[in-house]
């Protein structure tokens, strides 16, 4: 694949509109069927287009009033960096999420590797004026 930009911007995109509207299906379009899904670090992937699904259903079955930014993603060959800031009501307890999400694409755009980094805090906090 010559350059993850259309890719990482679609991924963008979707993850846009889809998570506050808590819609796992236009997001595990994007995965392919062999895609590893690491949304904690230490935790085993959840793999394949299925495995992103269930992941995607689940966690935003806990969450509430999605609040959600993306910044440009970084590309370098098949590989994006995609920095994120999201507030969210789970169990009736605000949270706020900034993180980076690191993509791999395959030659047909989809992901097949996404790694997940990030820092929580138990309330809502609006992203800093140049974040």
């Amino acid at each position: 694949m010559p350059d993850a930009e259309t890719p990482a911007r679609r991924w963008v995109e979707a993850w846009t509109r889809a998570w506050p509207a808590r819609d796992p299906e236009p997001i595990a379009a994007l995965y392919s069927e062999s895609a590893s899904y690491r949304a904690l670090a230490f935790r085993e992937p959840d793999l394949g287009h299925e495995g992103v699904r269930r992941y995607l259903t689940e966690t935003f079955a806990a969450e509430e009033d999605v609040e959600c930014r993306f910044g440009e993603p970084i590309v370098s060959g098949s590989r994006a960096a995609v920095e994120w800031w999201a507030s969210w009501v789970e169990d009736g307890r605000p949270l706020t999420l900034a993180g980076v999400t690191v993509l791999r694409f395959d030659a047909r755009g989809k992901v097949i590797d996404q790694r997940d980094y990030w820092n929580e805090v138990d309330r809502r906090v609006q992203a800093y004026d140049d974040w």
